[in-house]
């Protein structure tokens, strides 16, 4: 159940909402997306080893707990890994998004033509208009964008927030699976001490 939680939770943030809209460009930030794409790896690592742990408890297996025990720690490495990239890479996650804006706010203000399609997706992605000023961008900001909002500090907060969810949850999962390694190394030593009295 966790593990398909986690699945479910990496995939709504990676297609879902305004990290969809930014993947479809070329130049999108891929790299945003190697936590997410290691938690859901790692919930669906966590399902296959979570229905192998039960048949183990079942069967009264010590190899089988073993392993899943084995498999657990890694999955809990991964999960870490996750939580640590979210918090300690969010200020560079940052750098890197407002960079790309800016890059395609010069490329419009050049060319019109040229950078129009990144920017309209930017500013449809964060629900924003322009920088210190709308005016030039106008025709690429959304028609229905009541406030207009400096997207460099959208960008900040909207990708602040969101790594630090992801930071939470993978944490979160991976004191979850540290009591999974307890109860298996428990479970595995009563089978053997059941065995040893027999």
């Amino acid at each position: 159940l966790a593990g398909s939680a986690v699945i479910a939770f990496g995939l709504w943030f990676r297609f879902g909402g305004s990290m969809k809209d930014l993947s479809s460009e070329d130049k999108s930030p891929e790299y945003l997306y190697v936590g997410l794409y290691v938690l859901v790896g790692a919930g669906a690592l966590m399902m296959a080893v979570g229905f192998f742990g039960c048949c183990g408890a079942m069967r009264e297996s010590q190899c089988v707990l073993g392993s899943f025990f084995t498999c657990l720690l890694v999955i809990f490495a991964a999960e870490v890994t996750t939580g640590v990239f979210a918090f300690i890479g969010k200020s560079v996650a940052i750098r890197h998004v407002q960079t790309m804006y800016e890059e395609a706010y010069n490329d419009y203000l050049k060319d019109q033509g040229k950078g129009n399609g990144t920017l309209v997706t930017f500013h449809s992605a964060f629900q924003c208009c322009g920088k210190e000023s709308s005016e030039q961008v106008q025709p690429t900001c959304p028609k229905d964008l009541l406030v207009r909002k400096n997207c460099i500090d959208e960008i900040e907060t909207i990708i602040s927030v969101k790594l630090q969810l992801i930071g939470i949850v993978g944490i979160g999962v991976a004191g979850l699976t540290i009591f999974g390694m307890i109860f298996s190394m428990v479970l595995c030593c009563a089978i053997r001490n059941s065995r040893d009295v027999i």
